[in-house]
């Protein structure tokens, strides 16, 4: 029984100092913007750009279900192609940003504040 609880307590911990992080996207992603509500009361939004250095759609996705959400809150990403070289403004509610940088949307990933997601290519409509 002794033995048992030994194992359960090393696997659970092997398992807990394990877990893939932010390393399992380098090389696909640069960061170009991002922004995050100061409301740490009520709804809170985060909202980021990054420029897609692979196009594969599946670590996208990924990435976004990664990104830090909060019930009730928003969180949105945007992928952008390598076409975009500066930095984008960004703001908390639709449109995020300029317009004219809506056309090197390549996907968007939004988990809105029940949890529920959407990716979508491109910009939303």
């Amino acid at each position: 029984m002794a033995g048992l609880v030994i194992f359960l307590v090393f696997w659970i911990g092997k398992e807990s100092f394990t877990q893939p992080g932010l390393e399992q996207f380098e090389g696909k992603y640069e960061e170009i913007a991002s922004y995050r509500n100061e409301n740490n009361t009520g709804p809170v939004v985060r909202v980021l750009a990054v420029k897609a250095l692979d196009s594969s759609k599946d670590w996208m996705k990924d990435f976004g279900d990664f990104q830090p959400h909060t019930k009730y809150g928003r969180t949105v990403v945007f992928f952008f192609s390598e076409g975009v070289d500066q930095k984008i403004s960004l703001a908390p509610k639709d449109p995020y940003f300029s317009a004219g940088y809506q056309p090197y949307v390549i996907a968007t990933y939004e988990k809105g504040p029940m949890g529920d997601v959407t990716f979508s290519e491109g910009y939303p409509k």
